[in-house]
């Protein structure tokens, strides 16, 4: 039963079109607006949601902290990207964030109520493109080790500095090791973490905070 339903977003005219969408979805919801990351966080601190359509990009930061706030302190909540982006970084950032569905704004209406329909059905809501992201990202990075996640010392500082830009003989250099030892690294970090390009590689560091 969706009763209470969050939208994070910072455009008056998307939000206003999202929360007509949901409520053309869901029958007499209350809708809470956040059209920023600390607005949002304070709600999530003040209210109790069923449902949180949360938009990636925001004035002052990006949804994916919104996602681990809800998942922290309301895991009961469906949590749902709802953006634009629709990169395999992106995809695989939100998710790993704790998002249980990913909407693109772009969608035609009908597509974008079709998805937030599966939620009666128990099916996560996934845009028909976002859905064959997922499929084609796993299809070419292959499976993912046991280890995915438990970056050691030495692979979480050298995601550190290719996240930062350098090369992999400056990241040699600055660790002190062989540029083959820095490229096995990086094959196992991508392994782990499920990647396959510096951007989304980079796109994890910022969520791991490595990046601050």
């Amino acid at each position: 039963m969706i009763d209470s339903v969050l939208i994070v977003e910072d455009i008056p005219e998307t939000l206003e079109f999202l929360e007509k969408v949901v409520r053309d979805v869901f029958d007499s919801v209350t809708i809470h607006t956040a059209m920023s990351v600390s607005a949002a966080h304070k709600l999530v601190k003040d209210v109790e949601f069923d449902l949180a359509l949360i938009d990636l990009s925001l004035p002052d930061g990006e949804g994916y902290s919104v996602f681990r706030e809800l998942s922290s302190k309301q895991p009961g909540a469906i949590m749902v990207a709802a953006t634009v982006m629709g990169s395999d970084g992106a995809i695989v950032s939100a998710l790993s964030a704790g998002a249980q569905g990913y909407i693109l704004k772009s969608d035609p209406v009908a597509l974008l109520k079709q998805s937030l329909n599966n939620i009666r059905d128990g099916m996560p809501p996934l845009s028909p493109a976002v859905a064959r992201r997922v499929m084609e990202h796993f299809r070419f990075t292959g499976p993912v080790t046991d280890s995915a996640g438990t970056l050691t010392k030495r692979e979480t500082e050298v995601l550190s500095y290719i996240a930062k830009g350098l090369r992999v003989s400056d990241t040699a250099n600055a660790l002190e090791i062989a540029p083959s030892t820095v490229s096995s690294h990086i094959k196992a970090i991508y392994e782990k973490l499920g990647v396959n390009s510096r951007a989304e590689a980079t796109t994890e560091a910022t969520r791991m905070g490595l990046l601050r």
